[in-house]
């Protein structure tokens, strides 16, 4: 028997068919029949997605703000009301604990969503660097469930169920109201490249709002969509993941990701002094985009290598074929002085010699 958590959803899943996977101690669908099938409606049409396996902090209090400043490389402090932003807790020698989205959602209240393998490392180190300041820092990850819906049909399909002005909703924000009935924040984030919207809603209402959502986005096309296609769509949008192209040896600066570090920030922050030798020094590597010109996919680990010289100049980070675009696909960390696009390099599959070539990220972008 699973020792891994279930989602309040995790019936209906089986009863979907779906196979799963642990993730993070989360027994989380990775598919329901075909990724690939689930990777193009979410291109096309729209997917349906459990992602109560994240986690959700709320830091409150009249200098909330000012704490999350003073904890994180960006200055939420700075974020309007009903708005989001996208950032980063770094340790004090700059390395990446987690990357975030912080919402506000009153004057006095945030809430900061962390991925579901650091929540438990992310909500004490908030904890702690709000000491000193009158904020107070709770994890609320019990409380709440996530249903993401992404793709092109997206709206359409939430504003049947909403009295929310969902069109005019913009994207990185928002709002409180009601879907199929249930007390919900509802965002338009998301992380697939395609137009989507976040549902946070209480556990209790997740299987209500599932089938709603079903129901209104069938005749779209929508379909149940699992971690699997969810890991192409963001490769192919060149959007990071925690333990691949982030983790505690990497700074915001190698991952392309040095616009979201603030560093005028009255109280400082955490891991400033380190971030900004990084700034001034210049990253170590460079995160960049590969396409491979063969069949076979660079995966996670595989070396980069200088074709001219032999010398490994670099690892693969996420690879994967691209459902969208019909080739190999990669990520990976390389020397700086061989991060240009248009480089050629190889990249060592299995003791194979594999000819790629460095490109410009993202690989695809919504039209």
């Amino acid at each position: 028997m699973s020792s891994s958590v279930p989602t309040p959803l995790h019936q209906i899943h089986q009863a979907l068919g779906a196979s799963f996977t642990d993730f993070a101690g989360w027994d989380m669908p990775v598919r329901y029949g075909s990724e690939t099938a689930e990777h193009h409606a979410v291109r096309t049409a729209a997917g349906l997605f459990d992602l109560s396996h994240m986690g959700e902090i709320e830091v409150t209090g009249p200098e909330a703000g000012r704490a999350l400043d003073h904890a994180l490389v960006g200055r939420p402090s700075a974020i309007g009301i009903g708005r989001a932003r996208y950032s980063m807790i770094c340790a004090e020698d700059g390395g990446i604990i987690d990357d975030l989205v912080v919402y506000r959602l009153e004057q006095e209240r945030y809430l900061v969503v962390a991925n579901a393998s650091n929540v438990h490392v992310v909500a004490p180190a908030l904890a702690e660097r709000s000491q000193g300041f009158d904020a107070a820092v709770h994890d609320a990850s019990a409380e709440w469930a996530l249903i993401a819906v992404q793709g092109p049909a997206s709206a359409a399909i939430v504003a049947a169920l909403t009295d929310l002005d969902v069109h005019s909703l913009r994207y990185y924000a928002i709002d409180a109201g009601t879907v199929a009935g249930a007390d919900v924040l509802l965002a338009r984030t998301g992380y697939t490249g395609e137009d989507g919207f976040e549902i946070y809603c209480a556990p209790s209402s997740a299987v209500a709002i599932w089938e709603a959502l079903t129901e209104a986005g069938t005749p779209h096309g929508l379909q149940p969509a699992g971690l699997a296609c969810r890991d192409t769509l963001r490769l192919e949008a060149g959007m990071p993941l925690y333990g691949h192209e982030l983790n505690r040896d990497t700074t915001p600066f190698e991952a392309g990701l040095g616009r979201v570090v603030s560093f005028d920030k009255p109280d400082g922050f955490v891991g400033e002094a380190a971030l900004a030798t990084r700034r001034d020094e210049g990253p170590r590597s460079m995160l960049v985009g590969l396409v491979a010109t063969g069949r076979r996919s660079p995966r996670a680990g595989y070396a980069v290598v200088d074709p001219a010289t032999g010398d490994e100049i670099g690892v693969v980070t996420s690879g994967s074929p691209s459902p969208t675009l019909g080739h190999p696909i990669a990520m990976a960390y390389v020397r700086p002085d061989l991060a240009a696009a248009g480089t050629k390099v190889q990249v060592d599959v299995r003791g194979s010699r594999e000819d790629a070539e460095i490109v410009d990220l993202p690989f695809y972008s919504k039209k």
